[in-house]
């Protein structure tokens, strides 16, 4: 099972200024999917993803690329795409997320970080079938 962060997401739609490691994440993604890694899009993703898009300077850029963040979100709310989108959580969990941030803050973590890593965590209990081999997708492709 593998996270696919923002910074993977961007990769995969290739945002300009954002892609500096497209083919290294690309190739690795392709080795894991051969694998038959099944990948979770943690909704905090798509936020981030979606901001950095709206933030491009060039609006043909800007429009283009949010179709393209579009179409491949839909395909994963679909099943069509190779990563399905984590759930949505409850405001309850976002509260006790919210008593923890001033602790990760220090650590320099976000509060968008804290989601995944919480969201993380939870489907890491849910699945059985791999258990002790866990990925997080982060820039240089790090193992936890």
């Amino acid at each position: 099972m593998a996270i696919v962060d923002t910074s993977i997401f961007c990769e995969f739609l290739n945002i300009p200024n954002m892609n500096s490691s497209r083919e290294e994440v690309l190739n690795e993604f392709e080795k894991l999917v051969r694998n038959d890694t099944s990948f979770l899009l943690p909704i905090t993703a798509v936020y981030e993803t979606g901001n950095h898009i709206a933030q491009l300077s060039d609006g043909g850029n800007c429009r283009r690329f949010a179709q393209a963040f579009v179409t491949e979100v839909h395909k994963a709310i679909n099943g069509d795409a190779p990563w399905q989108i984590m759930r949505v959580p409850k405001v309850e969990e976002i509260g006790i997320w919210l008593n923890e941030f001033p602790d990760s803050a220090m650590r320099k973590v976000s509060m968008g970080d804290l989601s995944i890593i919480k969201e993380w965590e939870e489907a890491k209990k849910k699945d059985s079938l791999s258990p002790g081999f866990y990925l997080v997708f982060r820039p240089r492709l790090e193992r936890i």
